[in-house]
């Protein structure tokens, strides 16, 4: 569940200390702790042959809310050796050609993403704004789509958590971390919506017999979220951020 919708993303420059680029290693290494069944999952699972035999020998492949990288770099690549693995045998008479496609909001800083394109990448690109909520790409056109660690944001903040009549009113707080049952259930059906939404898109814009890969942060069903390390740290921030609010006011 998220606790914020996505906020737009400013100029997000690779050199500077701050940048998405420079620190995005905890979901680097949550994609890689989900590679090998994603790896297992194409090589059991999908029919390249068949994909290819309506395509045009292209296969297409899409990174929905990619940031600026590296890691969506990182990862379609994966996804294009494993695919091209498959191919590696008599019954394919020519390596398929890769057009990717580059998902995020329209605020994303796709001038940083496609500056730090691999040199040597072996596909062709292409940037695709828009909210992955909804429709964003034509009936049947995919074949592989993956969404790391990017489904827990929301597509909007709920109203209830700011209507302060609302049992869901979250009083201040930036995290439901610790927060009512009300507060929860509010996200949840949110979320809930959101992934519908979700879904139901990829179902119209992936071919048959595509593939769609997520992976995102949960936890175990009844386990607080406060008692978890990152909710932990988010009551750390919120209690900051309240004493800095207080001082100024």
């Amino acid at each position: 569940m998220a606790a914020l919708a996505k906020e737009p993303v400013v100029k997000n420059d690779v050199e500077s200390t701050t940048s998405y680029f420079k620190h995005s290693i905890y979901q680097k290494l949550a994609a890689n702790v989900a590679k090998d069944a994603v790896e297992e999952a194409i090589t059991k699972k999908l029919d390249v042959k068949f994909l290819l035999s309506t395509s045009n020998n292209t296969i297409r492949l899409a990174d929905l809310g990619c940031a600026v990288g590296p890691n969506t770099f990182t990862s379609l690549q994966s996804l294009i050796d494993t695919i091209k693995n498959k191919c590696q045998c008599p019954d394919f008479s020519s390596m398929p050609e890769f057009q990717v496609y580059f998902n995020d909001q329209p605020s994303n800083d796709f001038n940083t993403l496609f500056t730090s394109l691999p040199v040597q990448k072996e596909y062709y690109a292409g940037g695709v704004p828009g909210s992955f909520h909804g429709r964003i790409f034509p009936s049947n056109y995919l074949h592989v789509v993956q969404c790391n660690y990017a489904l827990h944001w929301l597509s909007n903040l709920p109203e209830e958590l700011e209507d302060n009549n609302s049992p869901a009113w979250s009083k201040g707080k930036i995290h439901y971390a610790n927060a009512p049952d009300e507060v929860l259930k509010v996200y949840a059906r949110q979320w809930a919506k959101d992934f519908n939404d979700f879904l139901n898109a990829r179902a119209k814009e992936i071919v048959p017999g595509g593939l769609l890969i997520v992976v995102m942060p949960s936890i175990p069903d009844g386990m607080p979220y406060s008692e978890l390390a990152n909710g932990i740290l988010y009551n750390c921030f919120s209690s900051v951020l309240l004493d800095m609010a207080k001082r100024v006011t």
